[in-house]
């Protein structure tokens, strides 16, 4: 009964509280009157809300597919039999436990514009005589967005890495010796035995990092402050501002309607391609 009554609170009543806020008037001072569908109008003609948009599909379309990659390349690397191994994997999962405050304070200093990232690059490049002009990461719209996605790529990636690991081990090492007598090479033992006995996990890493990225708010919020002139702002992130820097309690209620109709219709959409390339061992 406790668990039920906390459920409850604060989680079904809040959930119907935030819908019937986005449907009214509502300050600083509570509840002022019925709105309708004016809020989300407004949102409609916001075109900050619209650009936070257009960056969290950025995050999504960079972060997901990258993460995925850098996380399947790392778990097939550190699931050979290598001295060390174990030592390697604790190194690359590290930064998943690491407080993101203080990795995006790092980062910060790592990509400012005399940091070690443009020295080294500057160093780099110009030992090959070919020009270099350090980018603002922080400060320029053309590479603020690019420097929230290298701080969540460096904290995410370990727990993908982890549990491709595990479906890496899952997988029958007879298969491999069919495939091998067969006379398939790595890559077609790779292609043909391992991408689709290890699809499941894909599947669900894929929509649990498409939801992450549709929820982004620490990186950019510590990293950039969702600028220069809004150009990293998330659509999270500009959700917190409508609440407690606008006091706009049934804006923000509006948008996070807004954004959870958007991660359900994904989420749908991808159970519903999932048919179409995940393989499941009972099948």
């Amino acid at each position: 009964m406790p668990s039920f009554l906390g459920f409850l609170i604060f989680i079904v009543l809040a959930v119907l509280m935030s819908l019937g806020i986005s449907f009214s008037t509502w300050g600083l001072t509570g509840f002022r009157g019925v709105a309708g569908l004016a809020n989300y109008q407004q949102l409609w003609r916001d075109p900050v809300f619209w650009q936070a948009f257009g960056n969290t599909a950025f995050y999504i379309v960079t972060i997901v597919p990258m993460q995925l990659a850098l996380g399947l390349t790392m778990a097939v690397g550190l699931n050979q039999a290598i001295r060390g191994v174990t030592l390697y994997r604790l190194i690359y999962f590290m930064p998943v436990v690491t407080t993101i405050v203080a990795g995006a304070i790092v980062f910060r200093l790592l990509l400012s514009t005399n940091g070690p990232v443009n020295q080294g690059l500057a160093t780099l490049l110009g030992a090959l005589d070919i020009p270099f002009t350090p980018p603002n990461w922080l400060g320029s719209s053309q590479f603020s967005k690019w420097s929230v996605v290298i701080l969540t790529l460096w904290k995410n990636t370990g727990f993908t890495m982890v549990v491709y690991l595990a479906a890496l081990q899952g997988v029958p090492k007879e298969l491999y010796d069919a495939a091998h007598t067969d006379g398939a090479n790595a890559w077609q033992r790779f292609r043909h035995v391992t991408l689709p006995l290890i699809s499941p996990t894909t599947f669900f890493l894929f929509v649990f990092q498409m939801i992450g990225a549709f929820q982004l708010f620490t990186e950019p919020f510590v990293m950039t402050q969702g600028g220069p002139a809004n150009s990293s702002l998330s659509v999270v992130q500009y959700i917190y501002l409508a609440a407690f820097r606008d006091i706009r309690m049934d804006k923000a209620a509006a948008m996070a309607w807004v954004l959870f109709v958007f991660i359900f219709a994904f989420t749908l959409l991808q159970n519903f391609m999932q048919k179409r390339w995940v393989y499941y061992e009972s099948e």
